[in-house]
């Protein structure tokens, strides 16, 4: 399961409802944040996530409105020093960027209060825990190097506990054992393998992270069959003209993609204060009826079982 909070859900500018574009997404104590609008750790702070275990952060492209929180959460950091490290991963033309916000404005030739590291990633796997993997693709934009993110749970095969139960496994670690695909031997003799009590394999859960992007033909197959797919909408289309000039979307091209990919539900960020909530909800509901408008600090939990 994955678990992603919004911080800040407006274009280009914060409006009085809603701040700059950051997300988190969170996976047991693994959190990752996804861009950096200005204002973003006061949105941390409102929201009571707080900054433990906020080690990594993941820049879609860097345009101001996703990076300048940064120099402020640097700040904060150079006082509190809140965390042990920080690792920031983003695209060439972004990192230099960043470099250039907080090594050129924050620290002034100061040493960073943690281990800071910039890591220029490109598409592909990037990160990889235990039990789910983070990958990056390439996305259309205003700009080189701009990114999007695929947070994938591995395949699994379901414990059945029934079926343990059945044949006697006692709880602990011979359960734990079985998991992990080791035969155990009970002690009256009998042998048990994996086999006699997981289930067949089951696709981890699929969450996909779009920032700004102008088009989605090439999308399709990234974000196919997702559990959810968050992404722009920016405009909607009695501004499609605009939105292309932009290389933002609209309401109904992101609605289109997601019926073509097959997700099973959408999310919608990056809002312009020219509109009212309703009328985007409108445009993508009457194109994908499981579309929804992200506020700040809405959390959705994304869950295979749950569809």
């Amino acid at each position: 399961m994955f678990e992603i909070l919004f911080l800040g859900t407006s274009a280009s500018a914060p409006s009085a409802k809603r701040g700059l574009s950051a997300q988190i997404v969170k996976h047991d104590e693994y959190r990752f944040l996804i861009d950096c609008g200005e204002g973003t750790q006061r949105q941390i702070l409102q929201s009571g996530v707080g900054f433990k275990n906020l080690t990594r952060i993941l820049l879609t492209h860097g345009h101001l409105d996703h990076i300048l929180g940064l120099g402020g959460l640097l700040s904060t950091f150079l006082r509190w020093e809140a965390i042990e490290e920080l690792d920031i991963f983003g695209g060439r033309s972004a990192l230099d960027r960043v470099s250039d916000l907080l090594y050129g404005v924050v620290l002034r030739g100061n040493a960073p209060p943690m281990p800071l590291r910039l890591n220029e990633i490109k598409a592909g796997l990037f990160f990889e825990a235990d039990d789910f993997t983070v990958s990056a693709f390439s996305v259309y934009h205003r700009g080189p190097d701009c990114l999007g993110y695929l947070f994938e749970g591995k395949a699994r095969r379901p414990f059945l506990p029934e079926k343990a139960d059945a044949l006697g496994v006692p709880f602990g670690p011979e359960r734990r054992d079985l998991v992990a695909g080791k035969e155990i031997v009970l002690a009256d003799g009998k042998h048990v393998r994996p086999d006699d009590v997981l289930g067949p394999l089951q696709k981890g859960v699929k969450l996909v992270v779009v920032g700004d992007v102008g088009k989605t033909e090439d999308l399709i197959e990234i974000c196919k069959d997702a559990d959810a797919l968050v992404i722009e909408s920016t405009y909607t289309e009695e501004e499609a003209e605009m939105a292309r000039q932009f290389s933002h979307l609209t309401a109904r091209q992101a609605a289109e993609l997601a019926v073509k990919a097959g997700v099973k539900k959408l999310i919608l960020t990056h809002i312009s204060r020219r509109y009212r909530e309703k009328d985007v909800l409108k445009e993508a509901q009457a194109i994908f009826p499981s579309s929804i408008v992200a506020r700040d600090f809405d959390s959705f939990q994304i869950k295979r079982e749950e569809n």
